[in-house]
């Protein structure tokens, strides 16, 4: 199992790091099927079938929260309840009340609901409890805050800051297109730039060398970098954003090859999980190094 993104947040330095404690209040809140008149329901899920809800490897713990959805268009709603509304006009002679419409909708959807497909999804959640780091392995901040809300139900003061640098990754990010990359990263070729004017003009680069002067010339005119492709030690290679956001993670060859030959699945998820873990706890303080160091104070979220 390997993480595609990763939302980044610091542990309190200090925290009480007990698995059992952590496992026993998941616990709490396990995912529980989507009920009849329910969109979407939310819960801990083992990360193995028959697993604990925070399964160990090698001193780093992994979560799931699962979710289950409705699927159910808006699109559907709107059309079944504007033909009740139609036949209801004919039949009494003229339109029905917004009152009136309300209910009707709430009625379709109430009727519809039930019929709905389900969709299940997944969340990963590293928790590294010596470096201090959390991971989610999430495309955007709102997926990431679905898992930190099930967090809270759980643990009414889960001890999560907020990670900001002393230099913006944007920041950071221009002077490695304008110079070159700090010791141990290489500039790759992808790259997003957005004009800080009204307009916000974004040009955006895929597969293109970013090390000539079209480039340099965007920097001048006064586009700033919100995304780009960095390699890391020649063994992971990523895009950050000016969110400080990890998109499109890959772990290169050089890190899979020394996976061996696992032929139990249960074992290659473990040594996996364990060699991401392991790259991720290299890369995460190299990154937050280049870029200045942690920010002081950190705010909780």
């Amino acid at each position: 199992m390997w993480f595609r993104n990763l939302q980044v947040f610091r542990l309190r330095p200090g925290w009480d790091a007990n698995v059992v404690r952590l496992d026993e209040s998941l616990q709490k809140y396990p995912l529980q099927p989507c009920g009849s008149q329910e969109m979407e329901s939310r819960g801990w899920i083992p990360p193995r079938d028959g697993d604990a809800l925070v399964r160990v490897v090698g001193g780093q713990w992994l979560m799931a929260m699962g979710v289950e959805a409705r699927l159910l268009p808006t699109a559907v709603v709107k059309q079944e309840t504007e033909t009740r509304v139609q036949t209801l006009a004919e039949k009494q002679g003229y339109k029905p009340g917004r009152a009136t419409v309300k209910e009707m909708r709430e009625q379709v959807l109430s009727e519809l609901m039930p019929r709905a497909f389900i969709r299940s999804r997944r969340t990963w959640v590293w928790v590294d409890p010596v470096g201090g780091w959390l991971g989610i392995d999430a495309s955007s901040p709102a997926r990431a805050e679905e898992v930190l809300e099930c967090l809270r139900l759980a643990i009414d003061d889960f001890p999560l800051l907020l990670l900001r640098t002393e230099r913006s990754p944007m920041s950071a990010m221009a002077d490695w297109l304008a110079g070159e990359a700090p010791a141990g990263f290489t500039v790759d070729e992808d790259c997003e730039l957005r004009s800080t004017s009204e307009e916000k003009a974004t040009v955006r680069y895929a597969h293109h060398p970013l090390d000539g002067n079209e480039i340099k010339e965007h920097l001048t005119a006064g586009k700033l970098p919100t995304r780009l492709a960095l390699t890391f030690n020649d063994r992971v290679s990523f895009v950050l954003t000016d969110k400080l956001e990890l998109k499109r993670l890959d772990f290169l060859d050089t890190v899979r090859e020394e996976l061996g030959n696992e032929d139990d699945a249960e074992a290659l998820f473990d040594s996996e999980f364990a060699l991401m873990t392991g790259e991720l706890s290299r890369l995460l303080p190299a990154l937050v190094e280049v870029l200045g160091g942690t920010m002081k104070p950190e705010a909780k979220t």
